[in-house]
């Protein structure tokens, strides 16, 4: 084994897996069900569940891969595979299902956002797209953007903060599409419901947060702060 295959490894967290497999439990539930159940007869519906599941396992990848990390060669390969996740891949999908379900609604002339789940759907996309600005904004060219050195891990650490609250917002999004919709009531039994729907999503949120290291990167994001306030 490599050095950079043994500091990875040493980066790794026994809830990983559980975050990675639960994710995928929710994907496999919603691909299985939207092609046994006559998938070219809904149209644009096909593409909505099918790649937002996948870039909820995207998103989910994306996270684990960059938190936390120690050894300078891992963040740096961590912060490389979580923005090729996330902008590449979970980001292009999340979108396309959006504009799926968008035309779905204009083919079939039905009204927009009358359900909680195409509200916080349609928050936590221009959510997205903010946090992968301002992320991308902190990093990229050194953070020149917001000034760069003290300035821009200032930014950072609070695009990192907004992540953690982004995404238990993305996590309920999924159960109301899955557990409580007309969609998921008409094609997938409560219990495989409740467990592709409600528990997955709730272990791999448990899983995400236990590897946030709260008291410290709290405390990161005070000093930050006030390293910004006083470059300012």
């Amino acid at each position: 084994m490599g050095l950079a295959e043994q500091l990875e490894k040493g980066e790794r967290r026994q809830g990983d897996d559980i975050a990675r497999y639960t994710a995928l439990v929710t994907l496999v539930v919603t691909w299985f069900v939207m092609l046994i159940n006559n998938p070219a007869q809904v149209g644009w519906f096909l593409l909505h569940p099918t790649l937002e599941s996948l870039a909820m396992l995207f998103f989910t990848y994306g996270i684990l891969t960059l938190q936390p990390t120690s050894q300078p060669r891992t963040k740096a390969a961590g912060l490389s595979r979580h923005q090729s996740a996330i902008v590449f891949m979970a980001f292009p999908a999340l979108l396309i299902g959006v504009c799926a379900i968008v035309m779905n609604k204009f083919e079939l002339d039905k009204r927009h956002f009358r359900s909680w789940h195409s509200v916080l759907g349609i928050i936590a996309t221009g959510w997205i797209i903010i946090q992968i600005s301002i992320g991308g904004a902190s990093v990229w060219f050194g953070g020149k953007a917001f000034g760069g050195g003290m300035k821009a891990k200032a930014v950072w650490k609070y695009h990192r903060l907004s992540g953690y609250i982004l995404f238990p917002l993305l996590l309920v999004t999924v159960d109301l599409g899955g557990a409580l919709s007309h969609w998921g009531e008409k094609n997938v039994p409560l219990p495989i419901r409740m467990v592709a729907y409600v528990f997955a999503p709730l272990v791999c949120l448990v899983a995400i947060l236990s590897r946030m290291r709260s008291v410290l990167f709290l405390r990161s994001c005070g000093s930050s702060l006030n390293s910004f306030q006083s470059s300012v």
